[in-house]
């Protein structure tokens, strides 16, 4: 699947593990592991709807939100992947990398 990153800091994050606006995760290799993971099954996914099968990512469309979805990052944590899908699912742009889910308060 086609990936497209709105927000360039969260690519260079996933595509090289380091990024200054987003340090506190570089930090977390078990986050960073996974991040990776989570990234490689959307790439290799061929529509988004084959995200649902692997039931740790907690794949979900997002009510309200005008067509964007999730995925989880790590279990435990509340971080997720937010991306909106086209063309019927074979293209995703990155939205965000959001720790604000399910309204948490950090």
């Amino acid at each position: 699947m086609q990936i497209i990153f709105d927000d360039k800091d969260l690519e260079e994050l996933i595509t090289t593990g380091r990024n200054s606006k987003y340090k506190k995760y570089t930090r977390n290799q078990k986050f960073m592991k996974a991040l990776a993971t989570a990234y490689n099954y959307l790439r290799l996914s061929e529509r988004a709807s084959d995200l649902r099968a692997i039931s740790f990512l907690h794949y979900e469309q997002l009510t309200g939100t005008n067509g964007k979805s999730s995925i989880r990052v790590v279990n435990g944590m509340v971080e997720r992947i937010l991306f909106r899908e086209f063309d019927g699912g074979i293209r995703i742009t990155v939205l965000s990398l959001d720790d604000t889910h399910y309204g948490n308060k950090k």
